[in-house]
């Protein structure tokens, strides 16, 4: 497997999901400019968090007219795997691998803190590995996180098992005070209709040492080599 991290103009996760590919599972990967326009053979495409041009427009915006991003929708119409983490599902949105938007938080606050996660579908490429109603502890840091989508659209990712993780409290419930930024339903992730496209707004790629707090992010990134190795 060989994995394309996406480097736009103020990513700050980029490194971190590179070191994630290969330090955790030894496999191959690659940075990508924003302004190639070739994925150097990734089969794999990781859009990371941060602040691609710095948000000046509205999150995601501007980094979904980068050149790479013709490449990506390419890989991703083909049936390519595609995460975007953070930044990277607010430019998913923008590019359209994924309904729905990225708001800003309801509070209007920058929020930096672990939250729970509720694993709601297992079948995409990046769930594979886990359980339908596990609890994942995952960092969150987002000024822009509140998915929302119109009512026809949350009615129909809902009714087709699309959600893919939901803030949860510890006891699993999906309660209006474990919902960090008011994201409708307290939705945190979403996958497309095939389950290759995956966008969400919590850090698994932070998620990977005891030493900060939390190793559950490793399931995703199980999950994706599995799944590619299949």
């Amino acid at each position: 497997m060989k994995v394309g991290v996406v480097s736009f103009p103020g990513s700050n996760c980029d490194e971190d999901a590179l070191l994630a590919i290969v330090e955790r599972l030894h496999e191959k990967a690659v940075m990508l400019w924003h302004k190639d326009h070739d994925l150097q053979g990734a089969d794999v495409i990781i859009l990371p968090g941060g602040f691609s041009y710095g948000d000046y427009l509205r999150a995601g915006a501007i980094a979904r007219f980068s050149p790479i991003m013709q490449e990506v929708v390419a890989h991703a119409k083909k049936g390519g795997p595609v995460i975007g983490i953070c930044n990277g599902f607010q430019i998913a949105c923008e590019a359209g691998l994924l309904p729905g938007a990225l708001m800003r938080n309801e509070n209007l606050q920058f929020r930096s803190m672990p939250v729970t996660l509720r694993v709601e579908n297992t079948d995409t490429v990046f769930t594979g590995k886990a359980t339908k109603g596990q609890l994942l502890t995952m960092p969150i840091a987002h000024g822009d996180g509140r998915y929302t989508a119109d009512a026809e659209t949350i009615k129909r990712l809902e009714g087709d098992g699309k959600i893919v993780f939901r803030y949860v409290n510890a006891k699993g419930e999906a309660t209006a005070d474990a919902n960090p930024n008011g994201a409708t339903n307290n939705i945190a992730g979403v996958t497309n209709a095939t389950g290759t496209v995956v966008g969400m707004m919590p850090h698994p790629e932070r998620a990977l040492e005891p030493l900060l707090g939390s190793t559950d992010g490793l399931v995703l990134f199980e999950s994706l080599l599995a799944a590619v190795n299949a």
